[in-house]
């Protein structure tokens, strides 16, 4: 488990961009259960694959596509585990992944953005990925 004070400037890259913090199993279960429309869900992480694309992807989709979730939540691996677990059981069969990025449509996981699809790419190419999902999915 990773101090706060180390992760706070992390979680408030998403939070101030408008992303709902799930802490706990119960948040997750209240997010994702009976959930209708789109919703984005961003396991973050401390590592410099999150800090350098997946988060700036993230946000640089958000503000540039015609077509967004309905909703957008985060959970923090090695931060808050148990919520954290609780969200990978909504990923299956994708095995746990951090950072990773999962968009569901009415409560079924319709795309997800495994760590090996963020290594090694950049913001742009995070977010032109997201873009093409949220077109695909986050239509009226």
């Amino acid at each position: 488990m990773y101090p706060e004070p180390l992760v706070a400037p992390m979680r408030q890259d998403l939070t101030v961009a408008g992303f709902e913090e799930l802490k706990t199993p119960e948040d997750v279960v209240n997010t994702l259960e009976n959930q209708q429309g789109t919703l984005l869900v961003v396991v973050n992480s401390v590592c410099g694959c999150a800090a350098g694309a997946a988060r700036p992807g993230v946000k640089l989709a958000l503000e540039s596509s015609s077509a967004k979730p309905d909703k957008i939540a985060t959970v923090f691996a090695g931060v808050d585990t148990a919520a954290t677990a609780k969200a990978r059981e909504y990923f299956l069969p994708y095995p746990p992944s951090s950072p990773s990025i999962a968009l569901f449509k009415d409560g079924e996981l319709v795309h997800f953005i495994e760590r090996h699809h963020i290594e090694g790419r950049n913001a742009k190419m995070i977010a032109d990925h997201l873009v093409m999902a949220f077109d695909e999915f986050c239509t009226k």
